[in-house]
């Protein structure tokens, strides 16, 4: 009897070990949830990864201060028959008032420059010249010609000088607020608080009026004075008699 209980219950654990044998080594529904699982993870990260790309080429809002405000300047003083507006290089196309304000003050000065060039031309082609000699070497003011060539005629400490004297005005006294003076009432006020001529006693029309006629002159005589050097540099002088 007892050998037979003993076979008996080694059957059984042979049985049993026979029937874990037969078992799936993985479970199908396990491997199912676990690659589904998977997959859910892979597509966060894909839609993770094109939010992130998306984000990067957004539009950015711009904060804009007014400093840096596009404005329209057709309306500004300059702008007048028959020409108007006229800007055709674009150099206002994406300007702030500061950087219409410099403009306006360097062809400002440009135009008075200009100004003066063309009416010493047309004082020395006159015959309207300092007395004396420029140097020591008894050169006369009068031997000077007119135009470009005076520059082979004027020794070179005058050229010193000239330049000396101009560096001068540029740095101390022609200033306005564009280039670091006290503000003026426009660019190009070189006043600085000494200088008024009676500029006061203007009303604001006549102050606007003058303003303009200044600023068309001197867009004339820049043209003026360019066509003298030029013709002069070509030998077809534009005075009578020539240069």
């Amino acid at each position: 009897i007892e050998s037979e209980s003993i076979q008996d219950s080694r059957s059984c654990v042979l049985e049993a070990r026979l029937s874990r044998s037969r078992e799936p080594a993985c479970d199908p529904g396990k491997e199912s949830t676990s690659k589904l699982t998977n997959t859910i993870k892979m597509q966060k990260i894909v839609l993770a990864l094109a939010l992130a790309t998306a984000a990067a080429f957004a539009p950015v809002p711009s904060v804009t201060s007014p400093k840096t405000v596009v404005q329209a300047f057709e309306t500004e003083l300059g702008a007048q028959p028959p020409l108007g507006f006229f800007d055709p290089l674009g150099m206002l196309a994406d300007a702030d008032q500061e950087r219409f304000d410099r403009l306006r003050y360097v062809e400002i000065k440009h135009g008075r420059i200009a100004m003066l060039a063309v009416l010493g031309q047309i004082t020395t082609k006159a015959g309207i010249r300092l007395p004396g000699t420029i140097d020591y070497a008894g050169t006369k003011f009068s031997d000077i010609p007119t135009g470009i060539a005076a520059y082979d005629k004027i020794p070179a400490a005058g050229i010193a000088q000239i330049v000396a004297f101009v560096g001068f005005l540029e740095l101390f006294v022609m200033k306005d607020s564009a280039n670091g003076a006290a503000p003026g009432e426009f660019p190009g006020d070189f006043r600085n608080g000494a200088l008024d001529f009676g500029w006061d006693s203007f009303s604001e029309e006549e102050k606007l009026s003058k303003r303009a006629i200044e600023l068309n002159n001197g867009r004339a005589a820049q043209m003026g004075i360019l066509a003298l050097m030029v013709h002069e540099e070509l030998g077809v002088s534009l005075w009578p008699g020539g240069i």
